[in-house]
Formats: structure tokens, sequence, C-alpha cells
């Protein structure tokens, strides 16, 4: 009788244990989409004196699966959104100085971007961390890096102008569209 009770006592702590150790895809999806909405606006907010700049304009070229993401499984769009974030951040803070950017704004921005980052980090682990899972195709993100490696080659190449940045400024609001979709495909 006792043997029995221990071994219940051990499959319900195994089940909690699984339980709380399991992502939480809800609560992942309400903490992307307030910080998204918060990284939007911080990102508005940054540049209200936007020059347009139509001659330095230029088509990054998106990944076509970033634009219809519905093929990608909860546990890709986690791994995909980590890696955008991740890759934005890094464009953003390099050689910023010349943005004219208003600092408080800009560091706000940056750690709006840094929670998300960590959110995603938490999950990915959680992921990792399961027996059954396999990640896809490496292409995408092959495909992301190829894509912020323009835009940080852009911006090297107009010398991080004030027009070079509203190009990439906008572009980046452009990809909140994209993570605000990602981040829909977020439920349990």
């Amino acid at each position: 009788m006792t043997n029995g009770c221990i071994l219940q006592a051990i499959l319900l702590l195994c089940f909690f244990t699984t339980t709380a150790l399991a992502v939480n895809y809800e609560l992942l999806r309400y903490q992307q989409r307030r910080s998204n909405l918060a990284s939007q606006r911080l990102l508005w907010m940054l540049n209200r004196n936007l020059q347009y700049c139509l001659e330095d304009r230029m088509d990054f070229e998106v990944p076509e699966e970033i634009k219809q993401p519905q093929q990608f499984q909860k546990e890709e769009t986690v791994w995909v959104m980590h890696e955008m974030l991740q890759q934005i951040f890094d464009i953003l803070t390099r050689n910023s100085s010349s943005t004219g950017w208003n600092e408080t704004i800009a560091e706000n921005l940056y750690m709006e971007l840094y929670q998300q980052m960590c959110h995603l980090e938490t999950a990915l682990k959680k992921i990792k961390g399961e027996k059954d899972f396999t990640w896809g195709s490496m292409t995408t993100v092959l495909n992301l890096k190829k894509y912020y490696l323009r835009i940080a080659l852009y911006l090297e190449d107009k010398l991080y102008s004030k027009c070079a940045w509203t190009v990439v400024h906008m572009e980046i609001l452009r990809n909140f569209s994209f993570l605000n979709r990602l981040t829909g495909y977020l439920h349990n």
C-alpha cells in the first residue's frame, strides 16, 4: 500500500514537473504581442522627422518563408522570431551614433528587444529539452541571416548616413508586421 502511494506521488510529481517545464505558448504569445507593440511604438518615436530619401530606397528581399509563415511549427516559429529579433538588435546597435535618435528612446527600444529575446530564449531552452523535437530546415535561418547581412552591408556602403538609417528604420518597422504575424501562430 505504501509503495502504491509513493508511486502515485512520484507520477504526480513527474506530471507537474513536465507541465511546468513545457512551453506555455499562450503566455509567450501574449508577451511577444505586448513587446512587439511596445517596440513598434518606440521605433516610431525614434525618428519622427523621417526623411523620405527616395533615391536611397532598396528592396532587401525579405525571405518568402517569413512572408508566408504558416508552414512553421510553433517551435520553429519561436526560433525564427528569436533570430529576427537578434539580428534587428545587432543592426540597431551598430554605429547608431549617426542616426540622430533620441538616446533615451533608443535605450528603451534596446531593452524591449532584449526582453523579447530573453522570453524566446527561455522557450527555446525548454523546446530543446523536449526529447521528441527536431529542428526543421536551417534554410529559413540562413535566408534570414543573408537578408539582415544585406541590410548591414547597405548601411556600411552608405556610410551610416541619415537617409540610410531612415531606409533601414522603415525596413525594421516592416519586420514587426512579420513578427506580429509569426506571433499569431504561437497558440496552444
